[in-house]
């Protein structure tokens, strides 16, 4: 009886992980967590009543039944996260095979605990108040495990694929210790243990490929080829390096789960335009939120007059990067390096809600990625701008990247309502850079504004000059303010916003 409560513990954990695992996965891919949570949760709910029906009929050969359970649960279980990253790069059928994974894991987990139960009654016949109650509490003690060991445990010491098919093996070592316990005969048992064999040295090829296969399928993704990618404890990171463009420029691209966050070739127009109208004024003390890659840091030490920079950045994987990874520290010059350089590692919304009452600065620089995910809208939020009002001198200017106000007009715009929601002054503003295409930002102050440069800015920027600012506060009647809603921490508008704006590009 001990061995198949240890299993119903065991099946319970796995069955929790390859749940997580498939929500991480869309998460890595796709960025909507809530949408893919939505999705794997309720399907395999479904699919569990659906395995719990289909397996009264298997009733009457409980062990064999749950034997082939166990190792088909391993098999679909280890293999879900290369077959859909496979389904990403090669087929781009993700969601429907998401869809079916979530299905058949669903569906062999809820056959597992019928089939237990009726093994547990063969075994020591009980009333079944009392089996289900035992049942229920090693099956939510071991959910409870499996639950915790995803993030602290498996994704620290392996990756995501990694980690599913060591889960796998769990599996694969439940039903051989039930096989061990209840099988009668040294034949039968050898023929479980043979098939267990063979299900594990399956899982144990795709581990040993695990690197090359993971290699192959990420490049399908990107034109130009890899020249760096880890996986960090937020996000994919890659570089890649295209071809020579222009005179003798190679191409380097950083893209963060997937998303292209500059191009080498013209980044240069889009930090001219994010900095140097935020050091229109004073500018001793700057705060850069996000940026983690130094090329927004690289305008702002342009300026021999700047004291002190704060750099908040989330993840430390991407500053190390572009710190120590030459083709992108020789694009930043080395910014990192510069003495006037604070770095902190943490969650920009954190750190302004802790330092606000404390920290002022006279050019705030809002660099975050996109409003796509739940966990960047509220770097966007009415809140966060609340918050960082109090930390910006009264003479000083405060920028924010802002999204392209042709393919996401109304994210655009709702980054300025929520601005001037808080009391700020704010000034629409928009370039282009080609490899984003029609691209915008807001300047913030306490009292009214105008867009310029520094009277006294450093020689040689190539893009920004008052002239092209001038023209960047023109939109054309098609991309003209528009009505919307503020973007707040309940009420995440431009979320909403930014999804049905990019759709069809």
């Amino acid at each position: 009886m001990v061995v198949l409560l240890v299993a119903v513990f065991i099946c319970a954990a796995c069955g929790l992980v390859y749940e997580l695992a498939l929500v991480t996965l869309g998460s890595y891919l796709l960025g909507s967590s809530i949408t893919q949570t939505s999705i794997v949760i309720a399907v395999t709910m479904f699919a569990m009543g659906i395995g719990a029906l289909v397996a009264k009929g298997w009733l009457g050969r409980p062990l064999l039944a749950f034997l082939a359970v166990e190792l088909g649960l391993a098999v679909v279980g280890g293999f879900s996260v290369p077959m859909l990253y496979l389904a990403f790069a090669w087929l781009e059928f993700y969601t429907p095979a998401m869809v079916l994974c979530a299905f058949a894991i669903g569906l062999l987990i809820g056959a597992e605990i019928p089939l237990l139960m009726e093994l547990l009654q063969r075994l020591r016949a009980q009333d079944a108040a009392r089996a289900v109650a035992n049942i229920n509490a090693v099956d939510y003690i071991g959910a409870l495990v499996g639950g915790l060991a995803f993030p602290f445990l498996l994704l620290p010491l392996f990756d995501l694929l990694i980690g599913t098919l060591v889960v796998a093996a769990f599996n694969v070592a439940a039903a051989w210790l039930v096989a061990f316990a209840l099988l009668r005969g040294r034949r039968r048992l050898g023929q479980a243990s043979v098939v267990c064999a063979l299900v594990l040295a399956l899982l144990a090829t795709m581990a040993w490929k695990a690197s090359e296969f993971e290699a192959t399928a990420r490049q399908l993704l990107y034109r130009d080829p890899i020249i760096h990618a880890e996986r960090s404890a937020y996000q994919d990171i890659v570089v890649t390096r295209g071809g020579i463009v222009g005179p003798e420029r190679a191409d380097v691209r950083l893209f963060l789960d997937g998303d292209l966050q500059f191009s080498s070739v013209d980044e240069y127009r889009y930090h001219e335009a994010l900095v140097h109208p935020a050091m229109a004024g004073a500018h001793r003390r700057v705060l850069i939120l996000g940026g983690g890659d130094g090329l927004a840091l690289r305008e702002v030490l342009k300026y021999d007059d700047v004291e002190e920079v704060d750099l908040v950045d989330l993840d430390p994987a991407v500053t190390d990067l572009a710190r120590t990874f030459e083709p992108i520290s020789s694009l930043n010059r080395h910014s990192f390096d510069d003495p006037r350089v604070r770095r902190t590692s943490a969650d920009a919304f954190t750190w302004v809600r802790e330092n606000t009452d404390s920290e002022r600065f006279d050019a705030i620089i809002v660099d975050f990625p996109d409003p796509d995910s739940t966990a960047t809208a509220k770097l966007y939020s009415q809140e966060l701008y609340a918050m960082l009002r109090p930390m910006l001198e009264r003479d000083g200017r405060m920028v924010v990247q802002s999204g392209s106000p042709f393919f996401a007009a109304n994210a655009f715009w709702c980054v300025r309502r929520t601005l001037a929601a808080t009391g700020l002054s704010t000034v629409p503003f928009h370039v282009d850079v080609p490899s984003f295409g029609d691209w915008g930002f807001v300047l913030a102050t306490h009292g009214p504004s105008k867009l310029a440069l520094p009277a006294e800015r450093p020689a040689g920027l190539r893009f920004a000059t008052p002239e092209v600012l001038r023209a960047a506060t023109v939109f054309p009647p098609d991309r003209a303010d528009r009505p919307g809603e503020v973007s707040t921490l309940l009420d995440p508008a431009i979320l909403d916003y930014t999804r049905s704006g990019w759709v069809g590009y």
